[in-house]
């Protein structure tokens, strides 16, 4: 949030203002996290308000330029080139006169342009440093100023802009109120709250409201103010505020609205009260409901969607965006205007769902005071009376019963102990009182003196002891807490759990792959692409009740999907050869959900307690998965390279079981989403640990891929840790070398036939290889031919050419008798 330091200390009371890089500090003391100081400026030199007198438009050009004679004082004309154009004769405006410098080091100077001589420069908002607004130059209200009068001063252009980013659980540091009052309590000042206005009693209602779903508001405040004047201007005062807050001033009931936003933190909506029909009903939206919005936008409602709606329909989506059928026009003159608090949550899941942020949802969505309402809309009808003489009607329309916070209890030296701090008498009441806690101290049973503070109503996140802690803390000063470093026990190192994993990591990126770390949460929608049945256990994934993104609400049960969309994001960068794998946790649900028990922070959880939460919680197994598409061996001088293909995928699964000590077996499959033809189990042993190969084509078209993609995804958990790793043995004697050829269906797997050739051949084999695959009308239809090296060797003598070849006919026969295999000829 920005800020005008002006403004801020308006509620203070100081003996010296502070300058704002004491402020600065300040905010940062408190835990406020201060990300920019902006000084006005610097503008120096002479620079007057003005007085249109006569404008000449040059039509020889080919975009608008006019000759703007300008009173700029008495007896004083001078003549000004401007490209802008909205501004008429007798408008008071913003003149640098030569000599005088603008912010960025601009001079200006008199000069020749456009065949005439331009003396000073009509300026916009921008220009002078109090606003990003480049539209169109500065007009004044009329009667701010006298052409002449200094407009340094009259716009106070030394003043300083502060942005905070405060932490989303303090919703009330959104407003000048609430920053204010921040401010107060970290240099021990006087605070006038400007929410502390007295309200009158409302005289009946002055608009049905009813409200249906009381979860998502809870309490809805209206007032109507008739006869206002249309034409009439903003205050510059308030023009200039909002401008320095990063908002663009539209007309007076908005900017007012959005003024009294800023300065006590209630978001307000103003409808023109003579387009609505009937009473004004707050409900859920249906299926197929839709509003335009206030940016001229159709949007299709959601059924967790808070809206507002009247005779006609759904008029407002609720704590977001008015609707454009409603809107406050030029011309209107009677002003409903609306506040309200609004379910968080909700607001939060509408902002995402609709991609649509705004100001009213982020204050909102962080919490608003409940009693603000009724004090925010009488300051904003009064301000509406004042400046657009409009009648305020008597009544009130107040409907809802807000919650309100509930008395939290603690020692009174718990701040002490958990800080390690011995506090001054009397710290922790007074700051609890500074911060609107109503503070109570009393004495219980076994002699503890404790303190029950009732939290104010902006203040909905003290719930418990330890939130009245932090309060005590950070406002006592987080430096003030000693800095103690515990020492470190004598460690074991990484577990072999942890060694084997890093290894995965070296071993997938040493072969060509790229780690990537994708969002956890999909959007269901996937599985149907990946042609899922409705049965298929991976669909059954865990729900975020406030996802990031509407349609990405579940916890991932497999890597591919978002591993599938990053591939997708780097091809449209331009990326064509890519390989990318994760390794990450995926989400399984568990048969019989138990409920998640509430612990303590007085102490650490026992391992009973530990084990509870652990068995609340979903499975979290740990899996690795890749995915590559384009050339796996790139093209060059040294060859034509290669595409990537579904023994790549496999290759790449085979490569994470060695970095792990295993071997994995490859079994023919077919699993969605890959190719029924060109998928492979892997296992260890009979026990199945993932899949690898190429996607099936219709989910290749489905989600818009590559031809040929290829994919695998193991479940690392399921791997087994075996410390029993015995080193290679290596003889030093001479191996023996034998290829065999095998006519085989076409329908054997390869990987089948090569561990049966292994188990045939006995311990005398030490490597068996696959060098080759033949199809055609030498071997028939429906067959293959096999071309595989094996090398033999023995340990402890030199093998003679007799001894491999019956080893080798050993594992002809295995293969003869296990897949009618026989040799080619």
């Amino acid at each position: 949030m920005r800020i005008p330091v002006s403004w801020l200390v308006e509620h203070l009371e100081f003996d010296e203002t502070p300058t704002p890089e004491q402020l600065s500090d300040a905010f940062t003391r408190i835990g406020i996290e201060v990300e920019e100081v902006t000084p006005l400026g610097p503008v120096t030199g002479p620079i007057v308000a003005g007085r249109v007198m006569e404008i000449e438009e040059l039509a020889e050009f080919k975009k608008p330029i006019r000759y703007v004679k300008v009173e700029v004082g008495p007896d004083q004309v001078n003549n000004v080139i401007c490209g802008a154009t909205n501004f008429v004769e007798g408008d008071t405006v913003v003149v640098a006169l030569p000599g005088a410098v603008l912010p960025g080091d601009f001079t200006i100077t008199a000069r020749k342009t456009y065949g005439r001589t331009s003396e000073g420069m009509i300026c916009a908002a921008d220009e002078l440093g109090i606003g990003d607004d480049h539209s169109g130059i500065l007009v004044l209200p009329s009667g701010t100023a006298q052409p002449g009068d200094d407009a340094i001063e009259l716009l106070d252009l030394t003043d300083t802009v502060i942005e905070v980013a405060p932490t989303p659980d303090r919703g009330y540091a959104f407003s000048v109120r609430g920053l204010a009052r921040e401010i107060a309590c970290a240099l021990e000042t006087p605070f006038g709250d400007p929410g502390g206005a007295e309200i009158p009693e409302a005289e009946g209602e002055v608009w049905p409201v009813h409200i249906e779903d009381r979860t998502g508001c809870s309490r809805f405040v209206a007032r109507r103010v008739t006869g206002v004047d249309p034409t009439a201007p903003t205050p510059w005062w308030m023009r200039r505020r909002l401008m320095l807050a990063g908002i663009r001033s539209i007309s007076l009931p908005v900017d007012i609205t959005n003024y009294v936003m800023l300065e006590l933190g209630q978001p307000l909506h103003a409808f023109d009260a003579a387009a609505l029909q009937g009473g004004l009903v707050v409900r859920r939206a249906t299926a197929g409901e839709k509003l335009t919005t206030l940016d001229d936008t159709v949007r299709e409602l959601d059924p967790d969607d808070i809206v507002i709606s009247d005779d006609s329909g759904v008029v407002s989506l609720a704590g977001v965006m008015g609707g454009a059928s409603t809107e406050v026009r030029d011309e209107s003159s009677d002003i409903l205007l609306e506040a309200a608090n609004w379910d968080p949550a909700s607001i939060a899941r509408t902002v995402r769902r609709h991609k649509l942020p705004s100001e009213a949802a982020k204050r909102f969505e962080r919490t608003v005071d409940p009693a603000l309402a009724p004090v925010a809309l009488e300051r904003a009808a009064k301000l509406l009376n004042h400046y657009g003489d409009g009648s305020i009607k008597p009544g009130r329309t107040d409907v809802g019963v807000p919650e309100l916070p509930l008395p939290v209890s603690m020692p009174i030296d718990l701040p002490d102990r958990v800080a390690g701090v011995r506090y001054a008498r009397g710290v922790t009441a007074r700051r609890l009182g500074q911060i609107g806690c109503q503070v109570a101290v009393t004495t219980s049973d076994d002699g503890q003196t404790i303190v029950t503070a009732v939290p104010p109503t902006w203040r909905a996140d003290l719930v418990q002891p330890a939130d009245l802690v932090e309060e005590v803390l950070r406002l006592e000063g987080y430096d003030t807490i000693p800095s103690v470093l515990p020492p470190a026990p004598p460690g074991r190192g990484l577990s072999e759990q942890q060694r084997r994993r890093r290894t995965v990591w070296r071993a997938l990126a040493e072969n060509g792959f790229i780690e990537v770390k994708p969002f956890p949460f999909i959007n269901p929608a996937v599985f149907d692409a990946f042609g899922l049945s409705a049965d298929d256990v991976r669909r059954n994934a865990v729900g975020v009740l406030n996802p990031l993104e509407a349609d990405k609400n579940v916890l991932a049960t497999t890597l591919l999907p978002a591993l599938l969309e990053t591939l997708l994001r780097n091809l449209a960068r331009g990326a064509k050869d890519v390989a990318l794998y994760n390794i990450a946790q995926v989400t399984l649900p568990r048969t019989q959900q138990i409920p998640v028990p509430a612990l303590g922070v007085d102490r650490a959880p026992t391992k009973a307690e530990i084990a509870s939460l652990e068995a609340a919680l979903p499975v979290q197994p740990l899996h690795v998965a890749g995915v590559l598409t384009g050339h796996r061996e790139l093209a060059g001088w040294w060859g034509k390279g290669r595409q990537a293909d579904w023994a790549d995928a496999v290759e790449a699964a085979r490569l994470v079981g060695q970095a792990y000590g295993v071997t994995l077996r490859v079994v023919a499959s077919d699993l969605l989403p890959w190719h029924p033809g060109r998928c492979a189990e892997l296992r260890v042993g009979d026990w199945p640990v993932g899949h690898a190969g190429e996607l099936h084509p219709k989910v290749v078209e489905a989600l818009g891929l590559p031809k040929r993609t290829v994919a695998f995804e193991l479940d690392l958990d399921a791997l087994p840790l075996d410390d029993h790793r015995p080193a290679p043995t290596v003889s030093a004697y001479p191996p023996v070398l034998l290829d065999v050829a095998l006519v085989v269906d076409a329908s054997v797997p390869v990987a089948s036939v090569s561990e049966v050739l292994g188990g045939g051949a006995g311990e005398l084999l030490e490597d068996i290889r696959l060098f080759d695959v033949y199809t055609g009308e030498q071997v028939g239809d429906g067959k293959r031919s096999l071309a595989y090296s094996l090398r033999f060797r023995a340990p402890d003598r030199t093998l003679t050419v007799e001894e491999a070849t019956v080893a080798r006919d050993a594992a002809v026969a295995a293969a003869a008798e296990a897949f009618g295999a026989a040799l080619r000829s």
